[in-house]
This record gives C-alpha cells, sequence and structure tokens, in this order.
C-alpha cells in the first residue's frame, strides 16, 4: 500500500501562486508515476499534470506554462507550483500515484492509472 498526503492549499488572489506537495510514504517502489487531479464542485475529476520517478513530465493544456510539477525521490514527495491562478483553478487537488507503462510516449492522465490516493487539498482563486 502508498499512503499519499496533500498539503499546501488554501485561498489566493487571482494571479497568486500556491505550492502544492504531497508526501508519499508505504511501498512507494511499487509506483513509477505521481499525478495531480482536481475536482471543482459539480464538475468531473481532471488530470492536471504527471511526473514520473524518472522526471518525464507531462501537463493538462489547461494548466500548461502556468504549473509546474517536480518530485523529490530521496523526500517520495512531489510538488505541485501553481503560478498565474484563476478563478477557474477553484478545486480539490489531488495526489495520486501509480504504476504505469515504462514508455515516456504513454500520458499517465488516466485515473485508472493510479491505485493510490491522497485525501485531497482545497485550492481556491478569488476574482
Amino acid at each position: 500500500q502508498v499512503q499519499l498526503v496533500e498539503s499546501g492549499g488554501g485561498t489566493v488572489q487571482a494571479g497568486g501562486s500556491l505550492r502544492l506537495s504531497c508526501a508519499a510514504s508505504g511501498s512507494t517502489s511499487k509506483t513509477n508515476c505521481k499525478g495531480w487531479f482536481r475536482q471543482a464542485p459539480g464538475k468531473e475529476r481532471e488530470w492536471v499534470a504527471a511526473v514520473r520517478t524518472g522526471g518525464t513530465t507531462y501537463y493538462a493544456d489547461s494548466v500548461k506554462g502556468r504549473f509546474t510539477i517536480s518530485r523529490d525521490n530521496a523526500l517520495n514527495t512531489v510538488y505541485l507550483q501553481m503560478n498565474s491562478l484563476k478563478p477557474e483553478d477553484t478545486a480539490v487537488y489531488y495526489c495520486a500515484a501509480g504504476l504505469v507503462s515504462f514508455y515516456t510516449s504513454y500520458v499517465p492522465r488516466n485515473s485508472y492509472d493510479y491505485p493510490y490516493w491522497g485525501q485531497g487539498t482545497q485550492v481556491t482563486v478569488s476574482s
């Protein structure tokens, strides 16, 4: 089992920044990818970004150029730096971990890629 704990959410004005953290523990060696998803009220969960153990990163078009995903393998922690935040970024953000195809051409954007999930952290962007 892998346990994930997110932190760093909060309320920020439009144009501001936040950094989310996701600390992993347990059988982390069974995973090779971590991702961030978000879910706004009344909407389906949406993939945001992902990073492989080797460092390859992927981003949804809606956040490309504004968000940066990174990881510290020694600390088993993944970060999501969010800049130029918009009100439409308001959502509960979830960290997820999984074992995905080793081909880096595969973009791990699907919920089924990740069997392990954190409890979520609220991000609110005010206009």
